[in-house]
């Protein structure tokens, strides 16, 4: 495969930052296509920790090109101080290696108090979002009184824009949510300057990818959140503001769908979810706490405690048929090491009824009960296996059983956080 997409197959947090940078490798070219920096991608490096919320997770990888393509929402004042502790850490040395797309909507202070303020108001009924602005930035987006990083070069227009957007944003900060306003000038002043900064990287992202295509480079797309989080087809409404899946990748990057190769599903050997929202396999327990522990399921965003609950089968089918998935990288094997038993949930009971998908009304998925199915634990660490067969017995019964209940198969398995502790079965690259 020329061109694959890699993405999340659950509720985000999969690890696609691991992923993406082991596949980064292969690629020529990196892309991030939608999101903004509500993503969170965490990868160990010679034991060396990164987060990235903005670029793309190759950048670890000398000589790729590494692009934020128009579908992105991008919080300049995140970005450039990414860029800067990349550099002070000796990458990024070449400005050439990071390209921003022109058309990519920028998100403004407006958003962020917006977000924060819309939470508070809803008390228990928040959505549970990271407050990054980044739903506000696509109401403007869809709204088509978004202000783009194109906009950014132009003190005139972007001043217009501004001053418009603002009459109605410091109306409803100060006489609905009872806040402060955004002030015009100082924020004229530093988007500007924003901009100048930016304006080395900023080019047509889609032109450049379909180029890059033409000539015969590898293309990996690095996704964001995950497939239930999309907001045509996730758990609405508690979903991300952007499509998460293999469509949503293409829109956002302005690449045909026929240009793409393959897609892998990034999925832990449990599951996890952040905020609000039906989740039928969690745990309430020791187990779900030894979980969260064992795993460090703590939100590289926001810091918040994850959910957590034992593999769902049913989603990762859903995420299947969604994303057209070629394979499945299973992440944290090594984190159920230890306990007596592994349950995976391969349905659920609805009102007394058996059910195989994924229910799509809301009011049926918070009801529904999870089928479990039990199957013997490990004991021995994994960290070390570096081939399948170096897994235990039992371990290797449960990806198989993985494979056998979601019908796609695992492609790859990461027993530990850093680059090397992984096992790679199927290269899409090399496919």
């Amino acid at each position: 495969m020329k061109s694959v997409i890699v993405l999340g197959a659950q509720w985000g947090d999969e690890g696609k930052g691991k992923i993406v940078d082991i596949y980064s490798e292969f690629a020529d070219t990196i892309v991030r296509s939608t999101g903004g920096n509500n993503a969170g991608h965490t990868l160990v490096v010679k034991g060396e920790k990164f987060i990235f919320h903005l670029i793309p997770s190759g950048v670890l990888h000398p000589g790729k090109k590494c692009v934020i393509a128009n579908g992105v929402v991008i919080d300049p004042k995140v970005l450039l101080m990414e860029i800067d502790r990349l550099k002070e850490r000796g990458y990024l040395a070449d400005d050439a290696q990071l390209k921003i797309g022109l058309l990519a909507n920028i998100i403004l202070p407006y958003h962020v108090l917006l977000d924060k303020a819309r939470e508070e108001k809803l008390g228990s009924r928040k959505i549970g979002t990271t407050a990054r602005g980044i739903g506000p930035c696509y109401e403007d987006k869809v709204a088509r009184v978004g202000i783009r990083a194109c906009d950014l070069l132009r003190p005139e227009s972007f001043a217009e824009k501004l001053r418009a957007n603002l009459e109605v944003k410091n109306f409803l900060l100060k006489n609905y949510f009872g806040g402060e306003e955004v002030p015009f000038q100082a924020t004229l002043d530093g988007y500007l300057a924003y901009g100048e900064r930016l304006k080395p990287y900023l080019i047509d992202t889609s032109l450049f990818i379909n180029e890059e295509i033409a000539r015969g480079a590898k293309v990996l797309f690095e996704g964001a959140q995950g497939t239930l989080l999309d907001i045509d087809h996730g758990t609405y409404p508690f979903v991300t503001s952007s499509n998460t899946t293999a469509g949503g990748a293409c829109t956002g990057s302005g690449v045909g769908p026929t240009k793409i190769g393959g897609v892998i599903g990034v999925s832990k050997a449990y599951a996890t979810r952040v905020g609000g929202g039906p989740f039928p396999t969690e745990l309430f327990d020791e187990e779900g706490q030894k979980i969260r522990d064992r795993g460090k399921e703590y939100g590289s965003t926001t810091g918040r405690p994850r959910r957590c609950g034992w593999f769902d089968a049913p989603v990762v089918r859903y995420a299947s048929r969604l994303n057209g998935l070629a394979g499945v990288a299973l992440t944290k094997l090594d984190v159920l090491s230890g306990l007596p038993s592994v349950k995976m949930c391969v349905a659920y009971e609805v009102g007394g009824v058996r059910r195989e998908q994924v229910p799509l009304s809301l009011i049926e998925f918070e009801a529904a009960r999870p089928v479990y199915e039990e199957v013997e634990g490990w004991k021995e660490d994994l960290t070390t296996a570096r081939e399948f067969n170096d897994l235990p017995k039992a371990a290797r019964k449960y990806v198989q059983r993985i494979e056998e209940v979601t019908g796609v198969e695992v492609s790859l398995v990461s027993v530990g956080p850093d680059r090397s502790q992984t096992i790679v079965r199927r290269n899409p690259f090399r496919a």
